[in-house]
């Protein structure tokens, strides 16, 4: 197939083609999807720029006949604007560098330039700024006045910056929720730190207070135990005394003798506890003859109506060995919170 054949299907199939591809191609900014890719870094676009730069050198180190040749086949294969380096765009351009006055040169290039238009315009729609940048050189080589040319440019322009901005944003974003994630773990870890140091406090004072009680209640146990050893030294020596003044008559009997069988401990009124308050109420007991407990009542209380209840219950509840003949006695209940 002649270059002349070649060229002129290019210009009947490029009205059709060129319409199919703008109607895909129409409104990228709407039905683009957001791409992944982010602005080239420098070195990237350095990189770039001297492949395309020895890709040139390449083409215009060819004669026009193999330049020729190389067209005709890049346009069978349909890479007519890339890869860079190997493709028509270029390739007719070189022949137009060595052919200026070539008419069918540039009608191949006027037909390839909506071709290399369009690729430009999806090359910015995904991002692609180094692509977008090579076509439209490209194009401005075609025609350096194209109506195209400032609104591509500038859609580059546009485009690095708000992918920068998107990086950077993004950027920020990571950084921000890594710092309140860090924040909230510290907290975290403080909040348990301090809820183990109060748990751990409550357990000891629960500790402290448990065997404060039992303290209490030993010391308790032991004050009415040794009062009323006291107490029945007492009565034992009254009654002695009293016997020993009083006339003996041959047929009087003898005086009964008091001996506690259980004689529990009074309990110590819980808002007393609290408070720390001490004292002693002396009670006035009438034992029956089966050892019972049969009347009580208070004769002095210090301080007034706080031991008095506990007092008399606890009184109530004794026992002694039965006697012959009902016995009334007095008993002195001391009150003292442990210290």
């Amino acid at each position: 197939m002649s270059y002349v054949t070649k060229q002129g299907r290019l210009r009947l199939l490029a009205p059709v083609v060129l319409l199919a591809s703008l109607a895909a191609c129409s409104g990228p900014d709407e039905t683009a999807p957001a791409a992944a890719i982010t602005a080239a870094a420098p070195a990237a676009a350095a990189q770039a720029a001297a492949a395309d730069k020895a890709a040139s050198e390449k083409v215009q180190g060819m004669d026009t006949g193999t330049l020729r040749d190389a067209a005709s086949a890049a346009l069978r294969e349909n890479r007519m604007y890339a890869p860079a380096g190997d493709n028509a765009m270029e390739y007719y351009l070189a022949l137009r560098d060595k052919l200026p006055d070539d008419a069918s040169i540039k009608s191949a290039l006027t037909d390839l330039q909506p071709y290399t238009l369009i690729a430009a315009e999806q090359a910015l729609a995904r991002e692609d700024f180094t692509e977008a940048q090579r076509l439209i050189a490209l194009v401005e080589k075609v025609d350096p006045s194209a109506p195209a040319l400032p609104r591509l440019k500038q859609g580059v322009t546009s485009g690095i910056q708000v992918a920068e901005r998107r990086t950077t944003d993004e950027a920020d974003k990571a950084k921000r929720d890594a710092e309140n994630r860090a924040k909230q773990q510290v907290e975290q870890q403080r909040l348990a730190q301090q809820q183990a140091a109060e748990a751990s406090a409550a357990q000891q004072l629960a500790a402290r207070q448990e065997a404060a009680r039992k303290e209490s209640e030993r010391l308790e146990a032991e004050r009415q135990a040794a009062a009323r050893r006291e107490a029945e030294q007492r009565s034992a020596a009254q009654a002695a005394a009293a016997a020993a003044a009083a006339p003996k008559p041959a047929a009087a009997p003898a005086a009964p003798t008091l001996r506690a069988v259980s004689t529990p401990a009074p309990r110590y009124p819980a808002d007393a506890l609290r408070s720390g308050t001490s004292g002693e109420v002396l009670v006035e007991l009438t034992i029956g003859t089966d050892g019972s407990v049969t009347d009580a009542r208070i004769l002095r209380a210090t301080p007034a109506r706080v031991f008095d209840r506990e007092a008399l219950a606890a009184v109530r509840r004794w026992k002694f060995e039965p006697m012959g003949s009902p016995v009334t006695t007095r008993r002195t209940l001391a009150f003292a919170p442990n210290k």
